[in-house]
Formats: structure tokens, C-alpha cells, sequence
């Protein structure tokens, strides 16, 4: 019985953003959505509620999103909070900031192994963005200071 609250507990949260929010306990599982090769471009931000330079940018993100939504680039907003902090904080951030970018919870606590997997340069700094078509890949461990800077690296992939 507590099991079916807590699922029904989590499907109502999710439900109040409009998107469902996927959680990736294994980074096997998330690694997938760094390499798919379907003609779009994916922009990948990796971010959290805690990371002040990672909020600043999320308005950046999402106008790519609402920009090139229709022009094959797909923006994922793969948030490092912790999956305790889903209903408490993530999905009521979500709707507060109105995101619509598909937004994912990656929660595999090996960060030390998958770290490299995303990238060997990464530090494990966060924000961080992985760009990728099936031609052409980019990663920026930095903090976009504009939506110009942030879109010249999407042109990047066109």
C-alpha cells in the first residue's frame, strides 16, 4: 500500500509540470540520449536547482528550444539534484520557471565512472553541454553568459 501512494504521490507531482520528468537511476540507461542518431541536433545541459550559473542559463536553453523546436534540435535539461529532491524541489521549479524542454534526472550516484563517459575533459563542474548530430559532437564545460553566445554553437550544428 505505501508503494502505490508513494508511485501515485510521484505521478501527481510530474503531472502538475505538463512533461513527465524521467529519473536515470544508471547512467546506462541515460547514456543512450548522448548518442542517438536520428537527424537532430541534441543539446544536452547539464544543470541543478542548487547551481546559480546553471539557472541564470536556463533561459538561454529554452529559447533554443522554443526557436529550433521545429527545426530538428532537441534541448534536454538533465538535472544532477537528487532524486529525494524531485517533488520537494525539482517539479515545483520546473513550474515555477515554466520550462518546457524535456527535463530528465540523472541520480547515478558513480558520478567518478560516468563522468568520463559523458566526457574525459569534464571536471564534473556543472553547467556543462554536450551538443551532438550524427556528424559533429561538442562539449563546453562553461556557463553560457547569452542566448547569441549559446545559439552560435548550436548554428555550429546546422
Amino acid at each position: 500500500m505505501r508503494k502505490l501512494f508513494l508511485l501515485l504521490a510521484f505521478c501527481l507531482s510530474i503531472q502538475l509540470t505538463g512533461q513527465d520528468v524521467v529519473v536515470f537511476e544508471k547512467f546506462d540507461d541515460f547514456e543512450e540520449l548522448l548518442y542517438k542518431d536520428d537527424g537532430k541536433t541534441y543539446v544536452i545541459n547539464f544543470w541543478a536547482t542548487w547551481c546559480a550559473p546553471c539557472i541564470k542559463e536556463l533561459p538561454f536553453f529554452e529559447k533554443i528550444h522554443e526557436k529550433y523546436k521545429d527545426k530538428n534540435v532537441k534541448v534536454i535539461l538533465a538535472s544532477l539534484d537528487y532524486k529525494e529532491h524531485l517533488e520537494r524541489k525539482v517539479v515545483p521549479f520546473i513550474k515555477q520557471k515554466g520550462l518546457k524542454s524535456e527535463v530528465v534526472l540523472m541520480d547515478d550516484p558513480n558520478a567518478n565512472v560516468w563522468i568520463d563517459k559523458v566526457d574525459k575533459r569534464w571536471s564534473g563542474a556543472i553547467p556543462a553541454t554536450v551538443f551532438y548530430n550524427g556528424k559533429n559532437r561538442k562539449f563546453m564545460e562553461q556557463e553560457f553568459s547569452s542566448f547569441e553566445e549559446l545559439e552560435s554553437v548550436v548554428l555550429e550544428f546546422k
